[in-house]
């Protein structure tokens, strides 16, 4: 009993590990996204940096951002 039980356990653990593992070609469009967000977010700094008004901006940040990150502030809000 203890055998089957240590082959299952070990059997679970093998195939998480397995799903878990993302490709290349993933990690590669993971990095790509991170990147289009922070210039994005950098873009939107550069617009309150010229005198631009918050509202102004974040609109050009959720253009900028539509499709790559989550929420209307581009996957990421601070405080105000």
């Amino acid at each position: 009993m203890k055998k089957i039980l240590l082959t299952l356990v070990s059997l679970a653990l093998t195939a998480t590990f397995s799903v878990a593992k993302e490709s290349d070609a993933d990690t590669k469009q993971d990095i790509a996204k991170h990147r289009a967000i922070a210039a994005a977010h950098e873009a939107a700094a550069k617009c309150r940096e010229s005198g631009k008004d918050e509202n102004s901006c974040n609109k050009e940040l959720q253009a900028a951002c539509k499709g790559l990150a989550i929420g209307k502030f581009c996957g990421m809000k601070h405080e105000h």
